[in-house]
């Protein structure tokens, strides 16, 4: 068991305009005060602009944690607000790259919430940031932070405890898949899904059978 605190709950202020295929983004989130409503596809008043690569069940909410956000705040020189990468909660005193993939939270009186799996940085993140080679520099440190998928709906609040109420036996963090997924982790991965440990998402497939091709393995 673990207790952390939720510092911000961000949610879209307006969609941008953005040269990418939709045309606009979300990806401006901020701290909004007071409860929000936590649904099965996330915050109550957020929106995804592309919902063929962000959003539904699997990605509801995305965290980030105070610890590597101060890390960019030192590599970048300047300030970094909750909602800078697009998070959903800025979180302390919890792992969000390090969590295990599976593991829950409880956030608040009644919130729980499942690590699925790690941010993959995108141009129109890179874009939002205004900083040059971002998709490079985000990728190579490696810390990318956690999409959630919702267990129980609810309300949260800034300054809510988080408590850590599951971590499942394999160990393998969102951020250890992200930046070195080897055949010998997919097959960790595949027996805690096979055992009912976990509950993966589609996307994990797909990827698996492009690390043991790559590996030779298929």
């Amino acid at each position: 068991m673990n207790t952390a605190s939720l510092l911000a709950v961000c949610r879209v202020h307006q969609l941008l305009p953005d040269p990418g295929n939709v045309g606009v983004t979300a990806i401006d989130k901020r701290p909004v005060e007071g409860p929000v409503k936590v649904h099965r596809l996330g915050l109550h008043g957020d929106v995804q602009a592309n919902r063929l690569d962000h959003g539904g069940e699997d990605q509801a909410l995305y965290a980030y944690s105070q610890a590597d956000a101060e890390y960019w705040t030192n590599e970048l020189q300047r300030d970094l607000p909750a909602g800078f990468f697009g998070e959903n909660l800025r979180v302390a005193g919890i792992e969000t790259t390090g969590a295990v993939i599976g593991e829950r939270w409880k956030i608040g009186l009644d919130v729980e919430l499942e690590v699925t799996s790690p941010r993959v940085p995108c141009a129109t993140f890179q874009r939002a940031t205004g900083e040059p080679q971002w998709v490079k520099r985000f990728t190579g440190a490696g810390r990318v932070g956690t999409y959630l998928r919702v267990i129980k709906t609810g309300t949260i609040s800034a300054g809510d405890h988080i408590h850590r109420t599951f971590v499942p036996k394999h160990g393998i963090s969102v951020g250890q898949w992200f930046s070195e997924p080897t055949p010998e982790l997919v097959q960790i991965l595949l027996d805690a899904e096979a055992d009912g440990e976990i509950r993966l998402q589609e996307e994990y497939h797909s990827s698996f059978e492009k690390v043991l091709r790559r590996n030779g393995l298929q």
